[in-house]
């Protein structure tokens, strides 16, 4: 299956956001492209960069981001993809809004919505509600899960992830500094699976849109320029290049994490033991 990981200017304008994110479908579709993640904020714009200041929210054109949210849904139900879309989440006035990825599928509705986690220590006291859990979907028989920015920095959520039998994550992030870039490596070769993670155009040249593969390797990435762009990579369980990760690796450390394996062979130990005293 091919996945994509974008890379679109994001601004104070929902409109040209989402505009941005329908020509990258449009053009990713005609490449067979079946699921594609677009960054942090990618349609509401992200707090701090475009939303400005915290009661900002209070007059935040709500009515627009969910005809554009509807728009993308509509395009994805014609060209026959799943886009992963960053968003403000409304909840109710007296409470600040999720910082959300929404799923939408060819089926021309929304499949599901992940809501950030972890947050900063500003988002949390100035800017959004945590969300509580984890979501995955699936796609062709490939199952996904989503992360966002600092969730980078806690690896219990990919380790979750990998319980939760997901073949790859999509990460979104407004911005994928040399820190995360080094953590998302290493969970993705820890977890032994792909990590897809997506970037504002303004913020490639710090580290641009790219595909990680199950070995911790960067398969694919986008140029470092700030134009819409896109990184493309096939994953494929099946692939001989990840035969160790994926074959080997994976259900092996499954085995060790649950224990049995350490259990049977103390036991095997000891009775080789006491045969050999005899």
């Amino acid at each position: 299956m091919k996945i994509a990981a974008a890379q679109t200017y994001v601004s104070a304008d929902i409109s040209a956001n989402g505009s941005a994110i329908r020509q990258v479908l449009c053009e990713l579709a005609a490449k067979g492209v079946r699921v594609v993640n677009f960054c942090e904020g990618a349609l509401s714009g992200y707090s701090k960069s475009q939303i400005l200041h915290p009661d900002a929210w209070h007059s935040f054109d709500w009515q627009t981001q969910e005809a554009e949210l509807r728009s993308v849904s509509a395009l994805c139900q014609e060209l026959n993809i799943f886009a992963v879309v960053g968003g403000a989440h409304p909840l109710t006035m007296a409470a600040r809004p999720h910082n959300s990825l929404y799923v939408c599928s060819p089926d021309g509705g929304l499949l599901t919505r992940y809501d950030k986690r972890f947050l900063s220590h500003s988002e949390i006291n100035d800017w959004y509600t945590p969300g509580t859990k984890a979501i995955t979907f699936e796609v062709d028989s490939y199952r996904f899960g989503c992360a966002i920015c600092i969730e980078s920095q806690f690896p219990e959520v990919f380790a979750e992830y990998e319980r939760l039998g997901v073949d790859a994550v999509l990460f979104s992030s407004y911005g994928i500094p040399e820190h995360f870039q080094i953590a998302l490596r290493a969970h993705a070769g820890l977890n032994c699976i792909w990590i897809s993670g997506a970037t504002p155009a303004q913020k490639a040249a710090k580290g641009p849109a790219g595909i990680i593969g199950p070995d911790g390797s960067w398969v694919s990435r986008s140029p470092d320029v700030p134009d819409n762009s896109y990184a493309l990579a096939v994953i494929d369980r099946n692939d001989p290049s990840f035969d160790i990760p994926l074959q080997k690796a994976r259900p092996w450390r499954a085995r060790a994490r649950e224990g049995q394996i350490y259990r049977d062979k103390m036991v095997s130990d000891a009775r080789s033991s006491s045969r050999s005293e005899y």
